[in-house]
């Protein structure tokens, strides 16, 4: 069972202990972001690889508008919780800088969507979300005003793009669902609603697949650890 501490003891210990963190500027027109400390940070990822740094996190986060500024402290903690707890499965934990599969990496080509694929590159799951597919790279990279769909692996190699990209698709992409992962968070739809965003019926549509329910069961793990660390009630259904 999952202990959730007592809302105004923590606030105090995390805000004296945790500087920088906790209250990062956000752009104009938004509330403050919450951000997890570098200790809360590594607590969550101790086995993370170098890629994936606090730094290259902390300023996606705070370049990013509207994720975990949006609502009161509870909310912005909760969707922080969320997101971290679902990049640590998506990840494994901080430690996939690439798709570990590598005999896949040549099959995310969709050539029947007027995009096509760069001469020599592979679309293949990068960063902390695992970005993957062409017209992912190709989307993301207008949003950040790169060119990704020429040099997908620059989501492995920038630790602030990688981040970058991971709290895009977190932010705009509905995927297989009909909201976002933020847009669920802010409405209270649970975490659950946020897995069938990200991985849709490959996961929520499979109520008897074992592995389907083992992975669902693993991302909300996560969930749990991030919220008790972050003092916030979970937001239920946990499982889509």
């Amino acid at each position: 069972m999952i202990r959730v501490r007592l809302w105004s003891s923590l606030f105090f210990l995390m805000t004296a202990a945790l500087a920088p963190g906790q209250a990062a500027a956000a752009p104009a027109g938004e509330g403050t972001k919450f951000l997890p400390s570098r200790a809360q940070f590594e607590q969550l990822f101790p086995e993370r690889i170098a890629f994936y740094t606090y730094e290259g996190f902390v300023d996606a986060v705070r370049q990013t508008r509207g994720f975990a500024s949006r609502g009161s402290e509870q909310q912005k903690r909760q969707e922080m919780a969320a997101f971290l707890g679902q990049i640590a499965h998506e990840s494994d934990q901080l430690r996939a800088q690439r798709e570990y599969r590598r005999e896949n990496w040549d099959n995310y080509c969709r050539r029947d969507d007027g995009i096509g694929c760069a001469p020599g590159q592979q679309y293949y799951g990068r960063g902390p979300i695992q970005l993957s597919w062409n017209y992912q790279y190709k989307a993301a990279g207008d949003h950040l005003g790169l060119n990704l769909w020429a040099d997908p692996d620059r989501v492995a190699r920038d630790s602030k793009v990688a981040w970058q990209t991971a709290l895009w698709y977190w932010m705009t992409q509905p995927g297989e669902s009909t909201q976002t992962s933020h847009a669920a968070m802010f409405a209270g739809a649970g975490f659950g609603a946020t897995t069938r965003a990200i991985n849709g019926p490959l996961e929520c549509d499979k109520p008897t697949d074992p592995e389907a329910l083992r992975k669902n069961k693993r991302r909300a793990q996560f969930y749990e650890h991030a919220s008790e660390l972050f003092g916030v009630p979970l937001l239920h259904p946990l499982r889509c």
